[in-house]
């Protein structure tokens, strides 16, 4: 370690106690390489606070040192945007852990930015409530990671994404200062939405220490269906038919026979019918009263239902739902993937699928592309085997693809350092230069996850 590296690392530790800086190499190796495997770097040293106020003393020994921060939460991010890249100090908030009890006249919960995803439901759950978030990854993904990412997930159709969920904040700047907002109003227009500004900023504007949360009520009944399709443009046909029929859909989510081939190789379910299918759309409906006629009768009156399961039991919807969460795990045991989150308008979902199989096997022979995702909301999962991670040559293709069809380049997981060289195509001229403005004023030297988003811009060219 360089003896500036050293003393800023022993002035931290000061800070946060010596047990909380983590030099070793094998320690810090975690933090270091994303959830794909895809990135990894080398940083200085990894730094666990304990608390907001540790944060802020961390940010203004940093920015006083000059040493880049990368913030982390659950590290499940997917484009590069929370591990190190040039030897940034890696700030890991997974010790603010602290959820506050749910205020049940607001139906609203004050949480730590190191809160994961599973215990706050379980927190909500156990005071009568729900949260309007839910993603595969909610054992380690993080209330911290999720805003920055404005995460949205399984159930965002019906509850939006991260950014909807958030009443207030808390943050640290990079010179240490403390915004707090967080009133728990519903209606507040006194100014910039700064919560809003936050999520979806990947880490670039400032350290999310904490958050005030909206709750939904929990909805006692559930049902879900997985239905087997002859293609996409079934599926779609079939989901809006469904959401016409009942207001209490809740998820809606599409895969195919290669994806649903790799789940049953390397998790050991079997087949959910007798037989394999070209797709599958999986559908969960919750009220507080049964909705399960009302779904059954939405299938039934439905042509190119091929086969289904319907569930209303705890057990076997949890089992239904193992065919759609266990991807991201069977793709992975593949090799290292290029995932690829991107959205476009819901009636061109189905041309795309298509075009975009087609798309990436001619721009990579030998590429083996596997799909799944949100047919509620456009989002699709694009996730390519077979390439090595330096090769870009089908992600060049689906994004270039995503921009012709009025889509985004990135409608969960954010820009990270993956998608720097696509983003001109989805954004303006106009907007890249307003967010790096924000950017500027917000972080004046450039310390906070330099070189997501934006690209890295040489610290003499802000003055």
């Amino acid at each position: 370690m360089r003896a500036e590296d050293h003393d800023l690392a022993s002035e931290i530790a000061g800070i946060v106690g010596q047990e909380h800086v983590l030099r070793d190499a094998d320690l810090c190796a975690s933090y270091e390489t994303d959830w794909t495997r895809r990135y990894t770097g080398a940083s200085r040293f990894v730094v666990r606070p304990g608390s907001t106020g540790e944060v802020a003393a961390v940010m203004r020994a940093c920015e006083r040192a000059g040493a880049a921060v990368v913030p982390q939460g659950g590290n499940t991010g997917l484009v590069g945007g929370s591990v190190p890249r040039r030897g940034e100090v890696v700030l890991s908030l997974r010790r603010l852990a602290a959820v506050e009890a749910v205020d049940d006249a607001g139906g609203e919960v004050t949480a730590g930015a190191g809160v994961t995803l599973a215990v706050l439901q379980e927190h909500a759950r156990e005071a009568g409530w729900a949260f309007g978030v839910d993603l595969a990854s909610r054992d380690s993904a993080t209330v911290g990671g999720m805003i920055a990412t404005n995460a949205g997930g399984i159930r965002m159709m019906r509850y939006g994404p991260m950014r909807a969920q958030v009443l207030g904040i808390e943050a640290v700047r990079a010179d240490g200062s403390v915004i707090r907002r967080m009133p728990g109003l519903r209606k507040d227009n006194t100014g910039y939405d700064l919560p809003g500004l936050l999520c979806g900023s990947e880490g670039t504007l400032a350290v999310v220490t904490g958050a005030r949360l909206r709750l939904v009520p929990a909805l006692p009944s559930r049902a879900v269906a997985l239905l087997a399709v002859p293609d996409a443009r079934t599926a779609l046909a079939l989901a809006a038919r469904i959401r016409a029929a009942t207001p209490a859909v809740e998820a809606q989510e599409v895969f195919f026979a290669e994806g649903i081939e790799l789940v049953c190789r390397h998790t050991g379910l079997s087949l959910p019918f007798a037989r394999a299918y070209p797709a599958y759309l999986l559908v969960e409906c919750a009220a507080q009263t049964d909705p399960l006629p009302a779904l059954a009768e939405a299938i039934d009156s439905a042509s190119g239902v091929l086969d289904s399961a319907v569930a209303s039991d705890r057990r076997l919807r949890e089992e239904l739902w193992q065919y759609r969460e266990r991807h991201t795990e069977a793709i992975s045991a593949e090799g290292v993937p290029h995932k690829l989150d991107v959205a476009v308008p819901l009636g061109a979902y189905a041309g795309f699928e298509r075009r975009v199989r087609e798309a990436i096997v001619s721009a990579a022979p030998g590429a083996r592309p596997v799909l799944f995702g949100h047919i509620g909301d456009g989002n699709l999962h694009v996730n390519v085997l077979g390439l090595e991670p330096a090769d870009e040559r089908a992600s060049n293709a689906v994004l270039r693809l995503v921009a012709e069809l009025g889509g985004s380049i990135s409608a969960e997981h954010g820009v990270g350092v993956a998608k720097i060289p696509w983003l001109h195509l989805t954004r303006s001229p106009e907007d890249i230069v307003a967010m790096a403005a924000i950017k500027r004023a917000l972080d004046p030297r450039g310390i906070l996850n330099p070189g997501v988003i934006l690209p890295m811009e040489p610290l003499s060219a802000r003055g």
